[in-house]
C-alpha cells in the first residue's frame, strides 16, 4: 500500500479507502448492500491489514447505521485509523435536519460522534452543496468544531467547480480551517471531474478522494454488451451514477476487459488502477457487497498499469472538450500550467 499527502495538509492517506456506504443496509441503501457487524469487521480487518488507513462513512447512510457499526467494529482500535464522515442530507423531518446551516453542522457532528464512539472525527465533510446557506455560516460552525476539537479537517463533496472555489476562499477570508479535500465520482464511465474539479485539485492544493471508481459496479466486468449480468445492480437499479451513453459504456467496458483478461486479474481491479494513475487523485474509496469482493479489490492497490494500457483506456472512455477547453488548446498551449495539462495534455501532443 502507498501513501500520498492529503492535499496541501500534513496527512498522509493510503491510496485505496475503506468505502462503508454497504454497512447497515437500510431503507434505500439496502439496493447497494447490507454488510452487518461482523461482516463488516472482516471487512475492516482485511483492509487494515493491506495498509488501510482511512474508513469513509456518512452520517445518512442508512440513517446513521453505517456510522455505529464503524463505532462498533473499531472498538479498541480507534487510533489505528483515519475516519472520514460527512453531514447535509436530511437526517430527520424537520425544517432545520438538513443543509449546512451552523444549526444542522454542529448538531449532525455531535450526533456522529455518538454513534461512531469517538470524540473526533479526522476528516469532516460537506456532503453537497447548499445554496440557500450562507458559506459563512458553514464554515464559522466548522471552525467551531475544530477549535474544539471535533474535528481535525475539514472537506468538501460534489460541488460544482465555481462552489469549490468559493468554498476555499470563503474559509480564507474569515479564517476558517481550509478544505484540504474533495471528494467526487470520477471513473471510467464518467470522467466530468477532469473538465473542473481535478484541475482546481490540483490548484488550489486539495487531495481528491474518488467515490464509486468502479461506477457502482457497472466497471465490475460483469456488464457486457448483450448480456444479463448473473447479480449485482441493473443499469437503471441506484440511479449512481446514470448512464447517459450505454453503448459507449460497453465499448469502455469491451476495452477493460480486454485489458484485464492479459494481465489475468478482474476488470475491478484494472479500473481501480486506471483511476489511481490519474493526475491530481489522492485515495479510491472502495466499497464491497462481500469480502471476497472486497479481498479483490484491495489488490488493485499493488497493480501498475503500463502506458500502452492506459493509452487504450484513455482512448475509448476519454470525455469530449468542451469550451472553453478546445479553444485553449488550439490557443495557449505555450502557457498552460499543471493544472491545465490534467485535462488538456492529450490534446496538445
Amino acid at each position: 500500500m502507498q501513501y500520498r499527502q492529503l492535499g496541501s495538509s500534513g496527512l498522509r492517506v493510503s491510496t485505496l479507502t475503506l468505502g462503508t456506504m454497504t454497512f447497515g443496509g437500510a431503507g434505500d441503501f439496502a439496493k447497494v448492500g447490507s454488510t452487518q457487524v461482523d461482516e463488516a469487521r472482516e471487512q475492516v480487518d482485511l483492509a487494515l491489514e493491506a495498509g488501510v488507513n482511512l474508513i469513509d462513512t456518512a452520517d445518512v447512510y442508512s440513517a446513521g447505521l453505517s456510522e455505529e457499526i464503524v463505532g462498533q467494529v473499531l472498538a479498541g482500535r480507534r487510533d489505528d485509523v483515519l475516519i472520514a464522515s460527512k453531514v447535509r442530507f436530511p437526517m430527520g423531518e424537520g425544517p432545520n435536519d438538513g443543509g449546512l446551516s451552523r444549526h444542522h453542522v454542529v448538531r449532525g457532528c455531535e450526533a456522529s460522534l455518538r454513534r461512531l464512539g469517538t470524540d473526533h472525527i479526522d476528516l469532516y465533510q460537506l456532503h453537497e452543496w447548499d445554496g440557500l446557506t450562507p458559506l459563512e455560516e458553514t464554515f464559522a460552525a466548522l471552525r467551531t468544531l475544530v477549535d474544539a476539537g471535533k474535528v481535525r479537517y475539514v472537506g468538501i463533496s460534489n460541488f460544482a467547480g465555481w462552489q469549490l472555489m468559493k468554498a476555499v476562499g470563503t474559509a480564507e477570508r474569515i479564517g476558517a480551517p481550509r478544505p484540504v479535500s474533495q471528494q467526487v465520482y470520477y471513473s471510467l464511465q464518467g470522467r466530468e471531474a477532469e473538465y473542473e474539479l481535478v484541475p482546481a485539485g490540483l490548484d488550489q492544493g486539495l487531495g481528491v478522494l474518488v467515490w464509486s471508481p468502479l461506477a457502482g459496479g457497472l466497471l465490475s466486468g460483469k456488464y457486457r454488451r448483450g448480456q444479463q449480468p448473473a447479480e449485482g445492480r441493473q443499469l437503471s437499479d441506484w440511479g449512481e451514477p446514470p448512464v447517459y451513453d450505454q453503448e459507449g459504456l460497453y465499448d469502455t467496458i469491451e476495452v477493460l476487459v480486454a485489458v484485464a483478461e492479459a494481465r489475468g486479474v478482474p476488470a475491478a481491479q484494472v479500473a481501480l488502477a486506471w483511476t489511481l494513475s490519474r493526475p491530481g487523485i489522492t485515495s479510491v474509496v472502495i466499497g464491497a457487497r462481500t469480502t471476497d469482493q472486497l479481498r479483490q479489490n484491495l489488490a488493485a492497490a499493488d497493480l501498475v498499469l503500463e502506458d500502452a494500457e492506459i493509452a487504450r483506456l484513455e482512448e475509448v472512455s476519454h470525455p469530449p472538450l468542451l469550451y472553453p477547453y478546445w479553444h485553449q488548446a488550439a490557443t495557449a498551449a505555450d502557457r498552460l500550467g499543471p493544472a491545465d495539462l490534467s485535462l488538456l495534455q492529450r490534446h496538445i501532443g
